[in-house]
């Protein structure tokens, strides 16, 4: 990034929120102006303003209740709450019309696509677009959108998949999720951090099991209408005796940072009692197939190339010996803590301060700088 006024960094993101300190600190450091925050909340409103000649990145909307509020309450009205699940579908075409009309805003790049950012967050269309490219993904249910439980249930059954998790097309951080099986006589067991009350689901940092059919047919047809993405249930890898899976950040084409997480659950996330597992007893169990776990995630980065940053869930499946790649997150580099990988290009950095010093190493046009190719070289 030239240090010169028509590069000043901006961020879009919500005021003091952490993603926002985190890389106002980064650029303090690399010695960069104070970037200018734009906050969502005026995007929304149609009353932002961006400094001329900005390099704006794109962040998170997420964990801001005015701007959750200002998406969902049209749909949701009195019962909405920032706990509640439903609303995925509003969210969705609040953000990306208003990623849209910031792209319009003359003499400002962004660093992210508003389009490929809609993409990742519409997990069929994501889907779709690896599996084109022949990146290693789950299988899918295809075809017209689920109706409701009885539609996914005789879905189910004639594709033969009998352990699968159910997503919100647009969800994210687990909200909505159901990891669904079904036993040899057609029982079936839905573990989800859901809860329902009063016919409305809220998300709980608490992990449960539904037996009952019923309640889980309620489930499901509460959450259809914002749309479902249906994937099969792909057996981890473990660590521990724990699952495991990887969130693989790639910057600038490379995997930059890995962190694995690790549960007694099948989902893994931090918030619902995961757990930060070991990257080093990780790349020991993959032995000489760790590069190419690496590599499968930038294959799926490869999917967008006009996103300087992605963070990419990788399923490590095998005993750690082959991936498939579970999502593509536009925002996935809230990794605190975290350095680079050794020998990486980060190494010693954190995701945002390797963003920017990825940016140094592009010409103005975005394009790497030849002179820095040395940096670029595979991980392995």
């Amino acid at each position: 990034m030239s240090r010169s006024p028509s590069n000043r960094p901006a961020v879009l993101g919500n005021p003091g929120h952490r993603r926002v300190t985190l890389f106002a600190a980064a650029a303090r450091a690399a010695g960069l102006p104070e970037p200018a925050v734009v906050p969502w909340i005026d995007v929304l409103r149609g009353t932002f303003h961006v400094p001329e000649g900005s390099l704006l990145r794109i962040d998170s909307p997420g964990e801001d209740e005015a701007v959750d509020a200002l998406l969902r309450r049209p749909v949701l009205g009195a019962g909405y709450a920032p706990t509640r699940v439903e609303g995925g579908a509003a969210w969705y075409a609040g953000v990306v019309a208003a990623l849209r009309a910031v792209a319009r805003v003359p003499g400002v790049r962004l660093l992210g696509d508003p389009e490929e950012i809609a993409v990742m967050f519409d997990k069929r269309r994501a889907h779709d677009r690896l599996a084109a490219a022949g990146v290693p993904v789950p299988r899918a249910l295809t075809g017209p959108p689920v109706a409701g439980w009885g539609d996914l249930r005789a879905r189910l059954e004639t594709a033969g998949l009998r352990r699968v998790f159910v997503k919100p097309v647009h969800g994210s951080s687990a909200s909505g999720v159901v990891a669904l099986e079904f036993g040899p006589r057609g029982q079936v067991l839905a573990t989800t951090s859901v809860e329902s009350e009063d016919g409305r689901l809220y998300n709980s940092l608490r992990v449960r099991r539904h037996r009952d059919e019923r309640t889980v047919a309620e489930l499901v047809d509460r959450l259809a209408p914002d749309g479902l993405h249906v994937e099969q249930w792909i057996p981890k890898s473990s660590q521990s005796g724990r699952s495991a899976d990887l969130r693989v950040v790639v910057i600038g084409g490379r995997a930059t940072h890995a962190v694995v997480r690790t549960s007694t659950q099948p989902i893994t996330n931090l918030h619902l009692g995961g757990a930060r597992g070991s990257l080093d007893l990780a790349q020991q169990a993959a032995g000489n197939a760790w590069p190419a776990l690496l590599e499968t995630a930038e294959r799926a980065a490869a999917c967008f190339p006009n996103s300087p940053m992605v963070g990419v869930d990788v399923l490590p499946a095998g005993g750690w010996r082959r991936a498939l790649v579970g999502e593509v997150n536009a925002f996935g580099d809230l990794l605190p803590n975290l350095t680079g990988l050794p020998g990486g290009p980060a190494e010693g950095l954190d995701t945002y301060a390797a963003q920017l010093a990825a940016l140094h190493r592009t010409d103005p046009d975005g394009r790497p700088e030849p002179a820095d190719r040395t940096r670029l070289e595979p991980i392995g």
